[in-house]
């Protein structure tokens, strides 16, 4: 696998933890953090979304340790912020998640620098 499919496959692996953790919070509610409502909570957060979105982070993790063994640090790390764009689209397609005009503009900004980082590669 070249370096770059590493890269995308971790940063992908991430964005879609997030969806995952995400869906699965919607199933637990709105979190206090005073401790006596979090240890009544805690069987909510066993559930399924939970679980794959923490499986999806580890394994991105470990892809994320190879990626830093290959490339230099400075190269790799900007990829990361592609994770904004797919999790912008995921959220909007699984979660019904607004795209709002800023937002495009942002992510239109992380495209054109990440392409740019990513030519020094090449």
């Amino acid at each position: 696998m070249s370096n770059i499919s590493l890269i995308v496959f971790s940063v992908s692996l991430n964005a879609l933890a997030q969806i995952f953790l995400k869906k699965g919070m919607t199933l637990v509610g709105y979190v206090d953090t005073d401790l006596d409502s979090l240890w009544g909570m805690l069987p909510k957060f066993i559930n399924y979304f939970i679980f794959l979105g923490l499986l999806c982070y580890s394994i991105s993790i470990f892809s994320w340790l190879i990626v830093l063994s290959r490339v230099d640090v400075s190269f790799a790390y900007p990829f990361l912020s592609l994770g904004y764009i797919l999790t912008t689209v995921i959220a909007y397609a699984y979660l019904n998640e607004e795209i709002s005009y800023n937002k495009v503009v942002g992510i239109s900004a992380i495209v054109f620098g990440t392409i740019i980082l990513g030519r020094e590669m090449i």
